[in-house]
């Protein structure tokens, strides 16, 4: 099968080639590229197709390109144009991901279209899949693209947007979630998988340290943000007062400058940067505990971060802020703290290192549920359910 997968993919030329500080997805990139990389393995050939947005507003044109190499194996990333003028950067996006979409089913047609939330790019792509192309048309559903954090109808989107991303959710023809409130926007009739993470092989690989090989380091990993709650982490660790720990913070973003100054004088802080996956599961295996210091949010669909399958998969302890309802084998593994505050996590740093909870891990819990061969097997069994199922809808000029 044929799938071109319709998403915001960053890859490793487009942080070269386009500003994208501001907006920069390390965690969802990741996983998109497991995504892909789990669907090639099941013997579908995959595309990417990727807006490559650009938030900072100006006059410059970006021109399409397509990444040099490959990723997650032979994975072709193709870049549509970018010009981020103010109230006109979404129609652009979408104009230009699509027509790009469209000269390559010209070419090579595809047999499923899979996209990945419901930007206005990913929308317009996902009608033009099903109305024109006659293509069954699969969500992977991440964040709620209707609620504002508070959990309340976002007042700043248009009507018509809502109005057509919801239609492209109720003829979806299946869909992937991180969650059962998202999973549950989707047709009831079609295949559905919750997702809530996925483990490399590099993690897995990376697994199994034995006690005395762990390191005492506190881990985190992720866009430098500022709802990730790193500024309150770097504030709590010179309150929690831990000798002969480190924290280690890997990623980048716009927050990175100020958070490397907040930590000035504090030698155990490390930044790393933007690693390679498989430095990064060496890390995560290293680390005792690792660290999702996320703002609370009332947004439901927001509940579950992916690095956190990540964390636990590579045998650390977690500590993070409420996530919704999470399984008990999963949550097995993690410290809830109640908020974010510098206090409370430096309260909950020490109660983890002090008592020895840190111990108490999820490992093998994670990868029964969320290795690559059960989540492969998974994957494949979705998109040829959704092909088999699909109905192909018509346009008002009656062509499929």
């Amino acid at each position: 099968m044929r799938i071109a997968y319709l998403a915001p993919y960053q890859g490793p030329t487009l942080k070269e080639r386009r500003p994208i500080t501001l907006n920069r997805s390390l965690a969802g990139s990741a996983k998109m590229e497991v995504i892909a990389r789990l669907l090639r393995a099941a013997g579908h050939e995959v595309e990417i197709f990727s807006q490559g947005e650009v938030v900072e507003l100006g006059l410059k044109y970006y021109p399409a390109f397509a990444e040099p190499a490959p990723v997650a194996g032979d994975v072709p990333v193709r870049y549509s144009s970018a010009l981020p003028v103010r109230y006109f950067n979404g129609f652009w996006q979408g104009r230009g991901l699509c027509a790009l979409f469209k000269a390559r089913h010209r070419t090579a047609p595809f047999d499923l279209a899979l996209i990945y939330n419901l930007k206005v790019a990913q929308v317009v792509c996902a009608e033009y899949a099903a109305r024109r192309l006659g293509l069954p048309v699969v969500v992977e559903y991440e964040d709620d693209a209707f609620l504002d954090v508070e959990g309340r109808p976002d007042p700043t989107l248009r009507a018509g947007y809502v109005r057509r991303a919801k239609q492209v959710l109720a003829a979806a023809a299946g869909g992937l979630a991180c969650s059962p409130h998202l999973l549950a926007q989707l047709p009831s009739g079609v295949p559905q998988l919750m997702v809530r993470g996925v483990v490399a092989e590099e993690i897995l690989r990376a697994s199994g340290k034995p006690e005395a090989e762990k390191q005492n380091w506190v881990l985190f990993s992720g866009t430098h943000y500022r709802t990730k709650g790193i500024a309150p982490l770097i504030k709590a660790w010179s309150l929690a007062q831990l000798p002969g720990w480190e924290l280690h913070l890997t990623g980048e973003g716009e927050e990175t400058p100020a958070l490397q100054k907040l930590a000035q004088g504090q030698p155990q802080i490390i930044f790393h940067g933007t690693v390679a996956v498989a430095e990064l599961a060496r890390l995560m295996s290293l680390a005792k505990i690792c660290v999702n210091p996320h703002e609370l949010s009332s947004r439901p669909g927001n509940v579950f971060a992916f690095k956190i399958v990540e964390y636990l998969a590579a045998g650390a302890h977690v500590i993070s802020t409420p996530m919704g309802a999470v399984e008990p084998e999963l949550a097995a593994g993690i410290t809830f703290m109640p908020d974010n505050a510098p206090e409370t996590i430096a309260r909950t740093l020490q109660q983890v290192v002090q008592t020895g909870a840190w111990r108490r891990t999820a490992e093998r819990a994670v990868h029964d549920l969320y290795r690559s061969d059960v989540l492969r097997a998974a994957l494949d069994q979705l998109v040829r359910t959704a092909l088999h199922q699909f109905k192909p809808q018509m346009d008002t000029n009656g062509h499929r």
